[in-house]
């Protein structure tokens, strides 16, 4: 069996679907001829993590551990702040300290504030390296940083190396709002350049993203997708309550906050009390105090059930027993080529989706495909009108009927394989083996990777 080294900084995964993507790799490699090894932080700060997904690691799994430094318990003592993260980044207003925190996050910590993990990180896993040999490297970001233990590795050992993008990296759409320099935008722009160029083959999770790599670099560039595990929506869908229940899971960010969609909801509420009475906004996860302020305004705040962060079952649970799975995305152009990782887990729910972003973007052409909802414009009015009040119709005549009230609205149709966890690792095993065969000898491969890329972009 070969081995594959995956370098992960969130480990266990949080309750993010993208980032969940490695834990159900791991879980499935096996049975694809790989056996994987996972290098994680000991000691990270992390937002949250979602320990459920521990028990989906198989027992043989090797995980190792290197010490990292990170800044952030220096940042809660100069701010006073009780989050584990650096001021959100953002266009909304600031303070001076939340400016200045921002600042010294942008210039001093690049390509990001995990960085300090790169050097001891490189140093452990090369002495691991040589006693342990393993066929291929993959390094998954963000965190970006990550890929810079990559790029040293590959260099120093000529083993074969895959950096996964599970989002864009200079083109992420945050980026503008942070103050960096030129020099270090510049710095920034280095390093991501020489990832493309150094390492063996880019592997990006959205076709878009993958577009963009492709026209930055001469390296091969795949894609993999996110999906989702069957065997979290085994069993028969939890039974519906009646309710005509629009949900949301994971993090409903504020400017991601879909104001034209609250606007047409309490309108249907003002004008059918039936619509008012059984509406229930579920919202699964962190929500953004702008969200829930704009629910308020539209007259809504009576039909909503927050049920605040949840582990993974109980989001799946949510999702399987809606009568509506409603995902918007950031309302940013350069928002368009990401596939957040919930979309799949919507997909598997069978529920109806009603996306909102670019009509031309990623999202969009997934929901068309699959037949599993729509997707409208943040203000378009009349389509988001049209397909809520079907919708509404489908439900309260379906009930009125006597049928049971998740076979009151159609569901997704079309086909989904293709994003099955079993599937997307089955193409990874594919990549693996097939970049598993350009292994050079170690020191011949680290001179030529030493000629290739300069040295000081770091």
């Amino acid at each position: 069996m070969k081995r594959v080294l995956v370098i992960a900084y969130y480990w266990p995964p949080s309750g993010g679907s993208g980032v969940q993507r490695w834990v159900k790799f791991v879980k499935y490699l096996p049975a694809e001829g790989w056996e994987p090894v996972v290098f994680a932080p000991e000691g990270a700060d992390y937002p949250s993590l979602d320990p459920s997904f521990q028990k989906e690691v198989p027992a043989s799994v090797e995980v190792l551990r290197g010490r990292i430094w990170e800044p952030y318990a220096a940042y809660r003592k100069l701010t006073g702040a009780k989050s584990t993260q650096v001021t959100e980044i953002s266009s909304g207003p600031k303070t001076f300290k939340q400016r200045l925190s921002l600042w010294i996050r942008a210039n001093l910590f690049v390509p990001d504030p995990r960085v300090g993990w790169v050097k001891p990180s490189v140093k452990t896993l090369r002495k691991y390296l040589e006693e342990h040999p393993v066929d291929v490297i993959v390094t998954t970001g963000p965190p970006h940083s990550v890929h810079l233990i990559g790029r040293k590795l590959h260099r120093a050992t000529g083993i074969p190396w895959i950096p996964d993008f599970r989002d864009p990296w200079s083109r992420m759409y945050y980026l503008r709002y942070l103050p960096m320099t030129a020099a270090t935008w510049r710095k920034l722009r280095r390093q991501e350049q020489s990832v493309l160029d150094s390492c063996s083959t880019v592997l990006a999770c959205t076709p878009l993203v993958q577009e963009d790599f492709r026209a930055q670099t001469r390296t091969p560039v795949a894609c993999i997708t996110n999906g989702f595990d069957e065997e979290d929506f085994t069993g028969p869908a939890p039974e519906g309550d009646g309710r005509f229940n629009i949900t949301h899971t994971g993090l409903f960010a504020a400017d991601g906050n879909p104001f034209t969609l609250w606007k047409v909801l309490g309108e249907m509420a003002d004008t059918d009390p039936a619509f008012r009475e059984a509406l229930r906004l579920r919202l699964v996860g962190k929500v953004d105090r702008e969200v829930l302020e704009a629910i308020k305004a539209a007259g809504l705040e009576a039909n909503v059930v927050a049920l605040g962060p949840c582990d993974h079952a109980t989001a799946v649970r949510e999702q399987r027993s809606a009568s509506l799975l409603v995902l918007p995305l950031r309302n940013d152009p350069q928002y368009r080529p990401i596939l957040p990782g919930k979309l799949f887990e919507y997909l598997a729910a069978r529920r109806p989706v009603l996306g909102i972003g670019q009509r031309d973007g990623a999202m969009a052409h997934v929901l068309a495909s699959t037949q599993a909802g729509i997707t409208a414009d943040w203000n378009d009015d009349a389509t988001l009108r049209q397909f809520l009040q079907q919708a509404w119709r489908q439900h309260r005549d379906g009930v009125a009927a006597g049928l049971p009230a998740l076979e009151a609205v159609p569901a997704t149709t079309g086909d989904i394989g293709p994003y099955t966890r079993r599937a997307t690792t089955h193409a990874l095993a594919e990549l693996l083996s097939q970049v598993s065969g350009t292994c050079v000898a170690g020191p011949q491969k680290s001179a030529d990777l030493r000629r290739k890329t300069p040295q000081n972009d770091d």
